[in-house]
This record gives C-alpha cells, structure tokens and sequence, in this order.
C-alpha cells in the first residue's frame, strides 16, 4: 500500500481482493473534514455507491482526474 503525508491511497498496488476493504478501513479512520484521495487506473464508480449505502450523504466525491488511463477522486467527510 502507497501511501503519502497528503493522505492518497494508490489502489493500483493493491491486491483486487483487497482493495475495497482497504480503502473502508481507511475512511473508517477519518474525522470529519478530513479526506483521503484514492489514485486508481479504473473509473470507481462501484465504490462510490457503496460509499453512498454506507455513509449517505455523510462524504463528498470529487473527482481530481478522470481518465482515460488514470482516476483519483478525493473522499472527503462531512
């Protein structure tokens, strides 16, 4: 897992078993206000629904880059 001191979570080195767990336990540590931007080769679209039937609309989705070959979207509390 690659991690930075700007909290970005690269899921491209992660095995695809795991990804998803991950990146919950890594919002599961979050505090309001705080995000965590996730760089991915794969639009996360799935995630982001998932996300919604778990937090509502307690977190935002922004999109930083959307392809073709990379996505990062920052995830941030409310």
């Amino acid at each position: 897992m690659q991690t930075t001191a700007d909290n970005v979570l690269d899921v491209t080195t992660l095995d695809p078993r795991i990804k998803h767990a991950t990146i919950f336990s890594r919002i599961g540590e979050l505090k309001s206000g705080e995000n965590l931007t996730i760089h991915n080769d794969h639009d996360p679209k799935p995630l982001y629904y998932q996300l919604l039937s778990m937090y509502g609309d307690a977190f935002n989705w922004e999109y930083l880059e959307q392809g073709p070959e990379w996505w990062k979207v920052k995830i941030t509390l409310r």
